[in-house]
């Protein structure tokens, strides 16, 4: 980075697109995760693909051949190889279209690249040529209760379907998601569990407060003379609601990892040191994602440090694009 252009302005020029890839099940809470990369760097030049487009049947189709979208046949896999090859290329593609309110296909329509694509959905990083091309990969994966609750709350009232045809359809794809989407985890370069706060269902579902477990490798590229501090000050200072966080090595997805766990709610001093950081490293200020909040939830602190996660894996990809001072790989 040179004079005053800061992070946003180097990857608007750069010819490369960037790919993120969140893999999980139907209703599991993978937008979340990347919202604060949206909020930080904006709807014009972050954009998402949800890959149910990219399913090969409709909804009848699938109810006669009694297949599940979670079945690799079930998607058309090769044409979104094809299409995210495209889209690095920097070439508009033909995207598909499914309407979840007929369970039918609509039109194709024009995609052009952005500069940051989220990919969306079932299988994306399932095959090994979907891994060579997406730039970082996360994996949500909240426990199976939590999954139910979500799974049904966003079809029934946003999609308008029956409850009991959506618990019909959650019991029938258990097989497989375990088969299928669950062993993607394995090839995510950052694993999110979430499962239901040790402070109670009242405050879960008054604040949605959840314990949320982040699982990552060692970092081997870092950015020089950036820190991400928690602010111990805020966190040990007197506090009117709960909130607890633990770290452990394990071999969880069959790697070793880093396992950081936050449950309850924390005052916006801690966030804001960790805000603090990202305008360092991206010469982009204020981002105060969460200054309207007095109290930001376990899932705020995640979804920040995975932005955080994802900006340092850009910029030290490409290390001729930005001042070489700001790479250490």
């Amino acid at each position: 980075m040179t004079g005053n252009e800061n992070f946003r302005d180097i990857i608007i020029k750069s010819p490369r697109v960037f790919i993120i890839g969140v893999a999980g099940d139907s209703g599991s809470g993978k937008t979340t995760f990347t919202n604060s990369v949206r909020k930080i760097f904006g709807d014009d030049i972050v954009s998402t693909i949800t890959l149910d487009d990219y399913h090969t049947f409709d909804r009848e189709e699938r109810k006669k051949r009694n297949i599940t979208p979670l079945a690799p046949e079930a998607n058309n896999l090769s044409l979104l190889e094809e299409h995210v090859a495209n889209l690095k290329d920097g070439i508009t593609i033909k995207k598909p279209v499914y309407n979840h309110k007929t369970g039918m296909f609509d039109p194709p329509v024009p995609y052009a690249p952005s500069e940051i694509i989220i990919l969306e959905g079932l299988h994306t990083f399932f095959t090994s040529r979907l891994r060579e091309l997406i730039d970082f990969t996360i994996f949500v994966n909240p426990d199976t209760n939590v999954k139910y609750s979500w799974k049904i709350n966003r079809d029934v009232m946003d999609r308008g379907y029956k409850k009991e045809d959506v618990l019909a359809e959650l019991k029938s794809r258990d097989a497989d998601y375990k088969n299928f989407v669950e062993p993607q985890a394995k090839h995510a370069n950052a694993v999110i569990e979430i499962s239901d706060s040790t402070y109670g269902k009242r405050v879960q579902n008054a604040r949605n407060v959840y314990k949320v477990t982040l699982y990552q490798e060692k970092i081997d590229e870092t950015i020089q003379n950036i820190s991400l501090n928690f602010n111990l000050f805020a966190i040990n200072s007197l506090s009117d609601r709960n909130f607890c966080m633990g770290f452990k090595h394990t071999n969880k997805y069959g790697r070793k990892s880093g396992a950081l766990f936050l449950d309850g709610e924390f005052q916006y001093d801690v966030v804001r040191y960790l805000e603090k950081g990202i305008e360092d490293q991206i010469k982009m200020r204020p981002l105060s994602l969460f200054a309207e909040k007095r109290y930001v939830n376990a899932t705020d602190l995640i979804a920040l440090l995975l932005a955080w996660r994802i900006i340092n894996k850009r910029i030290s990809s490409s290390p001729d694009e930005f001042n070489a001072r700001y790479c250490r790989i």
